[in-house]
């Protein structure tokens, strides 16, 4: 029986091209990135490679680019980051109430040790309402993360305002970005995003992969402990084939973008 698949928005089908880019590095290109010898430079040449295609996609630095596993962990990272280094500062945090679980239950986790978190209500259309966000700032209000494109009905948030929002109140915006990047131009200068989250496998890349930016100047909090890669701030020897993927994907969906605007 032949399928039919309708549902991108859960994840793509990893494109042939990019299957080709990976197989070197997982059979003679093989390296430890963090390695001096030679197979190691070579992993550690084509991790910086995915770093720059895949800043080049949303139109940051290369050194603004952590990889994760995935867009969850760039989520927790970013909420989790973000609040244990500033809860000096204070403890306070918006989101809405449609974000994805990632969003949703990394705020509940910091609700226990002591964070506060208002939960913004939505419209029919699934927007939240800007006057709502203006009056829900607090002074003690470190982050507010709203997602760009819904996973579930496809609202797009008006990022650029909630930035505008955030920014003239010495407040960080992250967004998590997972269902708009390969799908939407972005470009975090232009709509003045902080942070940003991403996954391979919602832009035709194998599932294992993400990423997360983060604008220089920004600071976080590491939560896993270990060796120094990513800058220092997330632990693990480096996924390499699952990089390599994610970099091709991102060249894709950059061309894919540049034929439209022809």
């Amino acid at each position: 029986m032949e399928i039919r698949y309708f549902d991108n928005s859960a994840t793509t089908r990893i494109k042939e091209e990019v299957i080709n880019e990976m197989f070197p590095y997982l059979s003679v290109q093989y390296g430890n990135p963090s390695s001096i010898y030679s197979i190691g430079r070579a992993a550690k040449r084509a991790i910086e490679e995915a770093r720059g295609k895949v800043a080049s996609l949303i139109n940051c630095k290369p050194e603004e680019i952590y990889f994760t596993s995935c867009g969850s962990e760039s989520d927790n990272t970013a909420l989790k980051g973000i609040a244990y280094l500033n809860k000096q500062k204070g403890k306070h945090i918006i989101t809405s109430k449609i974000e994805h679980p990632a969003i949703l239950h990394s705020c509940q986790n910091l609700e226990k040790h002591g964070f506060e978190v208002t939960y913004l209500d939505v419209d029919k259309n699934g927007l939240i309402n800007l006057e709502k966000l203006k009056n829900s700032i607090r002074k003690d209000t470190i982050l507010i993360s709203i997602m760009f494109a819904n996973n579930e009905i496809g609202t797009i948030q008006p990022v650029e305002e909630i930035a505008s929002i955030a920014h003239k109140n010495n407040t960080i915006f992250h967004t998590d970005a997972v269902q708009a990047v390969g799908n939407i131009e972005i470009d975090v200068q232009k709509m003045n995003i902080d942070m940003l989250s991403l996954s391979g496998h919602k832009i035709y890349a194998p599932k294992g992969v993400g990423a997360l930016y983060v604008r220089k100047g920004i600071e976080f909090e590491r939560f896993m402990d270990g060796g120094h890669q990513e800058k220092n701030k997330r632990a693990g020897t480096e996924n390499v084939a699952e990089i390599v993927a994610i970099r091709e994907s991102s060249r894709n969906s950059r061309k894919k973008f540049k034929t439209i605007s022809k």
